[in-house]
């Protein structure tokens, strides 16, 4: 009995303990989540809505602005993911070898961005690519132009922009998670592979990447949920402009909700398109990344 009063009371002290967190959980947010989903059914202006069923739904697929939205960002996704995590994994390689002169310096270099103010490198990327800009003279210079680029002006480039400035400020980022993957790599495997006669190269791709595979596995999910959530970078370069040539699905949510007329319900079924294809991508990934040996 008296271990039993014990246990119950142990029980109930560590749901004590625990409650606050959960309460500010739940508020903060299981209560949104489940709200935005009761919204999503939803159609109306402003405070003034009532449910409409499927409605949102049949109007995402004749809303050529949400069409717009999601295919930028699923070029943005298919563009940027990729050379991001590469450059990542090229960067803490190289950043790996011991004997490279000045080591801690290039990597907090390149670590440095992600950590920078957000509005402050949009005001610089904004200088740098605009008509008078450092990347039009150096580009003049070079006579690899005639006449200087609207940047921020023409669709195509816009794009480029806004896919240089995330690469820019997230590569540092994945690549720590490289680096502090591959400094646990037992050094004995490479001194062998070195020993038999196995080239640089090949040392990276057959030995390095294989090992590397949960960290790669990880970042790059954690890089599409960030991509499929962009909203930061359009906003403060292009505003989701030229023509929409930029918009992305949060930013279009954020337009919904704030800068056009209010249609919350709407813009709730929009934040679950973002939620539908987190989950599928991150399932595709993870299936591809199974290990399949027997």
């Amino acid at each position: 009995m008296a271990q039993s009063a014990l246990a119950r009371s142990e029980r109930i002290n560590g749901w004590l303990f625990v409650m606050p967190a959960l309460v500010l959980l739940g508020i903060f947010m299981v209560y949104p989540i489940l709200w935005s989903l009761w919204m999503s059914f939803q159609v109306g202006r402003g405070m003034n809505f009532s449910f409409g069923g499927f409605a949102n739904i049949m109007r995402l697929t004749q809303d050529p602005v949400f069409l717009r939205a999601l295919s930028n960002t699923m070029l943005f996704l298919a563009m940027q993911v990729p050379i991001m995590l590469v450059l990542a994994l090229f960067f803490a390689n190289a950043l790996n070898d011991s004997k490279l002169w000045g080591r801690g310096f290039f990597r907090t270099a390149i670590f440095l961005p992600c950590v920078t103010s957000l509005v402050a490198y949009s005001v610089i990327f904004k200088s740098i690519f605009a008509i008078d800009g450092i990347a039009n003279q150096t580009l003049l210079v070079l006579h690899l132009i005639e006449n200087p680029i609207n940047w921020l002006s023409d669709p195509f480039w816009a794009r480029v922009v806004v896919i240089t400035a995330i690469t820019w400020r997230w590569t540092g980022y994945n690549m720590i998670f490289y680096l502090a993957a591959m400094q646990n790599i037992d050094r004995s495997i490479y001194e062998a592979a070195r020993i038999d006669g196995v080239p640089a190269w090949a040392r990276f791709w057959f030995i390095t990447v294989p090992l590397l595979k949960p960290v790669i596995l990880f970042t790059s999910v954690i890089s599409t949920i960030g991509t499929l959530q962009l909203f930061d970078e359009v906003n403060l370069l292009t505003q989701g402009g030229p023509s929409d040539s930029t918009l992305t699905l949060s930013l279009y949510i954020y337009n919904l909700s704030f800068k056009f007329m209010p249609s919350f319900g709407y813009a709730a079924t929009v934040s679950y398109v973002i939620v539908i294809l987190v989950g599928i991508l991150s399932l595709i990934q993870f299936i591809v990344a199974k290990d399949r040996r027997a």
